[in-house]
């Protein structure tokens, strides 16, 4: 597909499908589902259509109202942009697919939200300017606070409140760095920003920095780095399974914006601001590693546990990006693809474990299971080596070729002892809770996994009438199986494919590290001449109308 205005539908079509849901909810209701489906469905076909073609040629932009430049709205499409657009269509499907018939009931307006969420996202991946990057993270946050609410709960509000104040904070600091940055250069299109940024004079060198700064403070909001993390643990613990996956994608736009802005504007050739982000990134991002992985070994929830892991997963992320090498940024993006599937996929599972387990829910501690887990296990077990490291997996790759891209760079060693001592922390964490959830469950006698609700110690011929009798919550719906399954297979299919997929990232890597060619396609991009020519036709019209008077 090469069509021009492809590049915008990721956007429009997640908006357009939230309005028409709006309508639907009231009017005809049962199909709601069904549009949000195909949607997702179509959101996916469009993403790997546009990954195909960001794959064979340089960055594309689409300047939208048809103006040029930086005085208009620009959109721009690489490789990266491209491939987090296809990561997200891919969680959206599986967290639609576990929500249908079951948590997508718990409250109003889920759907819509759902896509208003997917919205933001996109656009974020796509845009070419810091005010529509504004506009479009406080999109996808004020969908994500409806959809955190969902489901309602003590846990839930608690953890909103504290999530929409965080960010509400990180929005303010966002519009101080971006009218900072304005007032400086005059523009807030990233590509003309790279131009200008390099132009200004010595005397301004503080405020520039300033302004770059307090955007790093803002992306790393988004991306939990240490300090800034200590929102996501509770938050992502407290969500429903369908949005804790989902949400797994959004600390990746912390993670996409830093790699996109301070590659293009403030990176090698950014003049008094250059490589502003590169002294502190790599540190914190270490920090934020150790500590996800302290989190883990700490947590007696497994909610929370993996919550964790998403620190972690950030830690190791902006670690590759603060390195400041190509090849360090390949192997995070290889890493990135892999991280939110496993983090996604594990949100579903432990969802569906505390489904099981009835009281005990997802506390870390023996209980028996109203059913008997054999592929609930064996995907836990799989997404644990995954997120351990362990080969031949994927993360074990991303891992592997992180530490080799960081010999000869300043940080070797501390990059070496801290990302092995996390992944050995983060084996440890989850060895612990495979074992308490499933060893020490199964020993429970089948008479007691029945009923939890019966004080009554059943008998083995009651136990099949028993089982009737078990929850809703314990039993699992066709979707969820199926969405769990989906990520798995996606996760398996980067293993199986990581030469092709590393080849890819490798190239989205160089690309990134080459701001002429994105600044060239932006300010190059050229408005479409008007296919009808409207003011010839009205001088025409008018000229006709003096003729005949």
């Amino acid at each position: 597909m090469n069509w021009p205005h492809a590049i915008i539908l990721p956007v429009v079509l997640p908006l357009m499908t939230g309005a028409l849901l709006l309508l639907a909810e009231r009017r005809a209701e049962r199909i709601v589902p069904a549009i949000t489906m195909l949607s997702v469905l179509a959101q996916l076909a469009l993403a790997a259509a546009l990954a195909v073609q960001a794959a064979q040629g340089p960055v594309q932009a689409y300047l939208l109202g048809n103006w040029q430049a930086p005085y208009g709205i620009a959109l721009a499409l690489d490789r990266l942009a491209a491939l987090m657009l296809v990561l997200t269509s891919l969680v959206a499907l599986a967290s639609l697919l576990y929500a249908r018939n079951r948590d997508a009931k718990r409250g109003a307006h889920f759907h819509a939200l759902f896509q208003f969420q997917l919205m933001g996202l996109n656009g974020a991946f796509l845009t070419a300017d810091l005010f529509n990057l504004f506009v479009f993270f406080e999109v996808l946050l004020i969908a994500s606070y409806g959809l955190l609410l969902h489901g309602l709960g003590k846990a839930r509000l608690r953890a909103s409140i504290h999530y929409v104040v965080f960010n509400l904070a990180g929005s303010s600091l966002f519009l101080i760095a971006v009218s900072l940055l304005y007032a400086l250069t005059g523009t807030l299109n990233m590509a003309d920003l790279a131009v200008r940024v390099p132009l200004l004079p010595a005397g301004d060198a503080l405020l520039i920095r300033t302004a770059a700064l307090l955007l790093l403070v803002v992306f790393c909001v988004k991306a939990a780095l240490l300090p800034l993390y200590f929102w996501l643990p509770e938050t992502y613990g407290s969500a429903t399974a369908p949005v804790a996956a989902l949400f797994a994608i959004m600390t990746k736009v912390g993670v996409y914006t830093i790699a996109r802005v301070y590659t293009l504007v403030f990176g090698d050739g950014g003049g008094p601001a250059a490589n502003v982000a590169w002294p502190w990134l790599p540190w914190l991002a270490l920090g934020t590693l150790a500590l996800g992985a302290i989190g883990a070994l700490s947590s007696t929830r497994l909610r929370g546990l993996v919550a964790y892991l998403v620190v972690s997963s950030a830690g190791t992320l902006l670690l590759a990006l603060g390195l400041g090498r190509a090849e360090t940024v390949s192997a995070g993006l290889f890493y990135l693809v892999h991280s939110t599937l496993m983090a996604a996929a594990l949100f579903l599972i432990v969802d569906r474990v505390a489904g099981l387990r009835g009281e005990a829910a997802d506390r870390l501690q023996p209980a028996p299971m109203s059913t008997s887990p054999a592929l609930l296990g064996a995907a836990f077990f799989f997404c644990a080596a995954a997120a351990g490291g362990l080969p031949p997996l994927a993360g074990f790759l991303g891992k592997a070729l992180l530490l080799d891209a960081a010999i000869g760079s300043a940080l070797a060693v501390p990059t070496w002892v801290v990302v092995l001592l996390a992944g050995l922390g983060t084996v440890v964490a989850l060895s612990r809770a495979g074992s308490v959830l499933f060893w020490r469950s199964s020993a429970a006698p089948a008479s007691m996994a029945v009923d939890l609700a019966d004080p009554a110690p059943a008998t083995p011929k009651a136990a099949p009438a028993a089982a009737a009798n078990v929850p809703d919550a314990a039993r699992s719906t066709p979707g969820q199986f199926a969405a769990i399954g989906l990520l798995v297979a996606a996760m398996a299919a980067t293993a199986a494919w990581a030469g092709p997929l590393h080849a890819y990232t490798s190239a989205a890597s160089r690309q990134l590290f080459d701001p002429a060619a994105y600044v060239g396609a932006v300010l190059g991009a050229r408005p479409v001449p008007a296919a009808i020519d409207i003011r010839r036709e009205m001088r025409e019209r008018g000229g006709a109308k003096g003729d005949k008077r």
